[in-house]
């Protein structure tokens, strides 16, 4: 007989129920990823402030510094370890196109520009760009969503840049580029049915506006002196001789800074809406400027001035450059 004042054991539990401990438990939680960090390089404060309001309008980004030149845009760059650059290619000092090599060290670069000449859009992407946007080509909000995707190594290109791609492509493949996969491609004219293609000169569509590919001579493409034969901004849209920009006499209008950058923009051919969105007033202020500017050019429509500022007009007096 057990002895009854004895206490029964317990019964055995069984095997535990708890959760395996978690092996990343000690690991450090990752830190939620702060505001896009931005560098706005440009030589116009006005065109600068614009975007630096633009951007820093949105949540996700913030412009951590602003620069007139290359090399205070690569100083900028230095300090602040921005996560991208937008970057334009006409500034005085360094220019745009000489300092991209040094910045893409540091960062992406966006190019953000008028300069919408194709020999400058190959040579960008060439040097490191991860994308080019000619202004006036896009909106407000593309701009945003070209910015936050350069971060993530995804290009974005305006028309104009993307048309000087697929002509920079077409002259280095020329008819035919390297052997296709499955055959594609190998058939002939006469097994497919087809006439043969006619082999005429196409048109260049960007030699409008004095840009185009023989605006410069080939000996002046090159690495060392691109930045050199680049016009200023003021003067992009005044034609060219032998292969330099040739100035125009516009003292005689005695245009406004924001007049004469206004009259640029018509003579490349922008809408109202475009100049509104490139310079960032309203359309009626555009207005406003554009019949100052018809006063000042004594002219009555858009061609007229534009041929006057351009000095195509007949009796226009065209500088030597």
């Amino acid at each position: 007989m057990p002895d009854p004042t004895t206490p029964t054991p317990a019964p055995y539990p069984g095997p535990q129920q708890s959760s395996p401990p978690n092996p990343f438990e000690n690991f450090p939680r990752t830190a939620p990823s702060g505001p896009l960090r931005v560098v706005v390089a440009d030589d116009n404060p006005v065109v600068r402030a614009g975007l630096t309001v633009l951007l820093s309008g949105r949540e996700d980004i913030t412009v951590v510094a602003e620069a007139a030149d290359g090399r205070a845009a690569w100083e900028a760059a230095h300090h602040h370890r921005p996560d991208v650059v937008l970057l334009d290619v006409r500034m005085p000092g360094v220019d745009g196109i000489s300092a991209l090599p040094y910045l893409v060290r540091i960062a992406p670069v966006l190019m953000l520009t008028y300069s919408r000449e194709s020999e400058i859009v190959q040579e960008a992407l060439r040097r490191g760009a991860g994308g080019y946007l000619v202004h006036g080509e896009f909106t407000a909000d593309e701009l945003v969503s070209a910015v936050r995707n350069i971060r993530e190594g995804r290009a974005h290109f305006t028309p104009t840049a993307a048309g000087a791609l697929l002509d920079q492509l077409r002259q280095r493949q020329g008819p035919s580029g390297g052997p296709l996969p499955e055959g594609l491609g190998g058939a002939t004219a006469h097994t497919a049915g087809c006439p043969p293609p006619r082999s005429q000169p196409q048109e260049n569509p960007y030699q409008s506006g004095g840009f185009g590919l023989d605006a410069f001579p080939s000996s002046a493409i090159s690495s060392e002196n691109l930045s050199q034969v680049q016009p200023d901004v003021g003067q992009s849209s005044s034609g060219w001789t032998g292969g330099r920009p040739a100035a125009v006499d516009r003292s005689r209008f005695q245009l406004s800074t924001r007049e004469a950058e206004i009259m640029d923009l018509i003579a490349s051919g922008m809408t109202n809406q475009q100049i509104a969105a490139t310079c960032f007033i309203s359309e009626k202020t555009v207005k406003n400027h554009i019949n100052r500017i018809f006063a000042k050019l004594h002219s009555t429509s858009r061609a007229e001035a534009a041929a006057k500022w351009l000095g195509t007009a007949p009796g226009s007096a065209r500088g030597l450059g």
